[in-house]
């Protein structure tokens, strides 16, 4: 995937928080509409360099034109800070993506979930006492957390994020999926999945981070005509 030109946001996110329905867009009171400041180049290649990876193209350009974090889909786009020296992306989950997760390839590139590979809760009718009941039922969470989170399924994946409930979106790194975005509903048991744009394509960062720009800017103009 190539770069993008992200010249056009700054205007467009101010004319939103300019909006008086602006506060009608989810997560908007959150971010505000505010962006941080871009990357330097500098910047940029020390991040990438403790994380080991080049980043996809279209999220290397919007951090070097068009802001590090701040406004965007949900609560707003995590963004990246050297804090004693180190890189980490900041925000609620941000801490899933770490240079050890970064570096190792997303397995996937079909939607999968974990939750099939569960075994079936126990049934507290099929126990002689509540003790054997409570025992069966730790074991079982004990797996269900062994399959749940095992860190396989969620290597290659940055973090960029939170939608509420523990729901996240994420930028694949690493990977054959490399470029593409995908959701990761491991909280409601519902798995990771591409996000998709209307044709069925999956969506890259551009195509992730506009789409709730033109969603955004609709919504507002709607609201002000009601």
């Amino acid at each position: 995937m190539t770069g993008h030109d992200w010249s056009d946001v700054r205007q467009t996110l101010d004319r939103l928080a300019a909006a008086p329905e602006a506060d009608e867009v989810f997560g908007a009171g959150e971010h505000g509409w505010e962006l941080e400041p871009p990357l330097t180049p500098a910047e940029l290649a020390e991040l990438e360099g403790q994380f080991r990876v080049e980043l996809p193209a279209e999220y290397r350009s919007f951090l070097l034109q068009a802001g590090r974090g701040g406004a965007g889909p949900a609560y707003g786009l995590f963004p990246p800070r050297r804090v004693d020296g180190r890189w980490a992306w900041e925000g609620d989950g941000a801490d899933m993506t770490s240079p050890d997760s970064l570096v190792r390839p997303f397995p996937h590139t079909e939607a999968f979930n974990q939750a099939d590979e569960l075994p079936e809760h126990p049934d507290e009718d099929d126990f002689a006492s509540a003790q054997e009941y409570d025992a069966a039922e730790e074991t079982w969470w004990e797996r269900h957390d062994a399959i749940m989170y095992n860190e396989a399924h969620f290597a290659g994946l940055l973090y960029l994020c939170h939608k509420g409930c523990a729901l996240r979106d994420a930028l694949v790194v690493t990977g054959p999926a490399r470029g593409t975005m995908w959701a990761d509903g491991t909280a409601e048991e519902s798995g990771l999945r591409p996000l998709l744009a209307d044709d069925g394509t999956p969506l890259g960062f551009a195509g992730w981070y506009r789409r709730w720009l033109d969603r955004a800017t609709e919504r507002v103009a709607g609201a002000g005509r009601l």
